[in-house]
């Protein structure tokens, strides 16, 4: 977890591993996002004879490029959280054996309905924050395996994707259930990015903590020094 910290000092905490895999993430996911709802939800057929274009399929090669890029991400970060800083390991052991960590939590989701006044300073993500990462590492954990799980069974049971992932179908039932339970959970990533975004430039405009500029920069710096 974050120390608390109320210093008007520019304090490192996000390494270059950790801001790159954000940006790179958020456009894999945006990608993923789009072309996943044209997936689900097709365009027009096209006019014309149908082998002057390959609409659906350019949308799907897409789709599987930003969806191995996603996952490579993931391995990574997940191997930068081993050998990088404290701050690159929060979102995957976040404390939630702890006691006043929850407490903590909960005086966060006040503040951020406007019933605080005064946000308390971390240097890393705040309990609420790092409550909202966390779960965002499993609902990536989740989509990845429904998503080779259905890439899977298009290349074939003798395919990689298939000997790894070939078991979710067989949990879920059948392959129309992955795809359902797939398309919601790339609406659940829709609303992890509002509320990420929310979270993030409401806390640089009245928590007086840079936030946006701390995963450009790497630093983070307390504009005042309220506790």
């Amino acid at each position: 977890m974050s120390v608390h910290n109320s210093t008007l000092e520019p304090v490192y905490v996000y390494q270059v591993p950790v801001r790159l895999w954000h940006w790179i993430n958020a456009l894999a996911i945006f990608v993923l996002a789009v072309t996943g709802y044209f997936i689900g939800s097709p365009p027009s057929s096209l006019s014309g004879e149908a082998s002057a274009h390959y609409l659906m399929g350019t949308i799907r090669y897409v789709h599987f490029v930003a969806a191995y890029l996603f996952a490579v991400g993931l391995l990574l970060r997940l191997y930068w959280a081993f050998v990088g800083n404290s701050h690159a390991r929060e979102i995957f052991l976040p404390p939630l054996f702890r006691r006043q960590w929850w407490a903590d939590m909960l005086y966060h989701v006040r503040w951020y309905l406007f019933l605080e006044k005064t946000p308390k300073k971390y240097l890393g993500h705040n309990p609420l924050a790092l409550l909202v990462m966390f779960k965002f590492v499993l609902l990536s954990l989740f989509m990845l395996g429904t998503g080779f799980a259905l890439y899977g069974e298009g290349q074939g049971a003798d395919s990689w994707q298939a000997s790894l992932f070939g078991w979710v179908l067989v949990w879920f039932g059948d392959s129309q259930s992955v795809h359902t339970w797939h398309h919601l959970g790339m609406w659940g990533m829709v609303v992890f990015i509002m509320v990420h975004m929310y979270i993030a430039i409401r806390e640089d405009i009245m928590g007086r903590t840079t936030m946006v500029s701390t995963m450009i920069n790497g630093y983070r710096m307390f504009k005042d020094t309220r506790p």
